[in-house]
């Protein structure tokens, strides 16, 4: 009997899902829900609000190490902002969008947002990064290549091998979507291949060219592994949509929204 679906040439990878990962605001800790509503843009709910500074750049946690251990909770209908650490909340307010504002997003595209009303917003981030930013509610999750990355465990257990570790935190890479099963870097093999997952269907992309937040310690923000040049030793530079550099993982294009959960199979379309 051929797919149910109709999609006679999908075949069953023993890939599964592992782990989702997503951050409300941009460079804050992720949180690891059992499932996502995936949609074109991205996870419902992800990166969500981001920061930017006077000249209108779009702010991450590589080089603002004091967003490591923030976490943050919106409620939509309230429009409710809460940001704690450790449990403990240090700030908590309306997020009520004002002014409109195009940002861009490192020359791949536009993000359009609005800035968030309230100053004590804006004067809470910025001593939290020693220097004046605003917070950005965006209209659309803002992703930068494609709105979901895809990195395999065993990928990681082969970085952490050439580490010389028992084990490698992959939060600090802060992939989307993460799978068990076949062999490391088994993800670069699917470019333009299609994946069905849950009831999601992707394309599956080019690689994910890596910075330096995947230096840093997932929860502190300290520096804690050369994870640039241990992939560069092993892989060497490769090219990439962003330039040749240290790939890991891989990004994915939403042809079919829909709900992906953890324990989900992944399966890939070989014949694409």
């Amino acid at each position: 009997m051929g797919d149910p679906r109709g999609r006679l040439s999908l075949v069953r990878i023993n890939y599964t899902i592992t782990r989702l990962s997503t951050a409300l605001i941009k460079g804050l800790s992720l949180h690891h829900p059992e499932s996502i509503d995936l949609t074109v843009h991205g996870a419902a709910g992800d990166r969500l609000f981001y920061l930017i500074d006077d000249t209108g750049t779009l702010q991450s946690c590589t080089r603002n190490p004091g967003l490591y251990g923030l976490s943050a909770a919106y409620d939509s209908e309230s429009q409710r902002l809460e940001v704690t650490r450790d449990d403990e909340v240090l700030a908590a307010g309306i997020a009520e969008p004002s002014l409109a504002v195009d940002t861009d997003m490192w020359g791949l595209r536009t993000l359009v947002g609005d800035v968030v009303a309230d100053p004590a917003w804006s004067t809470f981030f910025s001593d939290i990064v020693g220097r004046r930013v605003q917070l950005v509610r965006a209209r659309r999750p803002a992703f930068d290549v494609e709105p979901a990355t895809l990195l395999g465990t065993g990928s990681v257990e082969q970085l952490a091998r050439h580490a010389g570790i028992s084990g490698l935190d992959s939060r600090r890479f802060r992939m989307l979507i993460e799978f068990s099963g076949g062999d490391p870097h088994v993800e670069d093999s699917w470019n333009g291949k299609r994946l069905e997952i849950g009831d999601a269907i992707l394309r599956a992309g080019g690689p994910v060219k890596r910075c330096a937040a995947t230096t840093r310690d997932p929860d502190s923000g300290a520096v804690n592994l050369q994870t640039l040049r241990l992939i560069t030793a092993y892989r060497g530079r490769q090219n990439s949509v962003l330039g040749p550099g240290a790939n890991f993982g891989t990004y994915g294009a939403v042809i079919e929204p829909g709900t992906i959960s953890v324990g989900d199979s992944l399966r890939v379309d070989t014949d694409v």
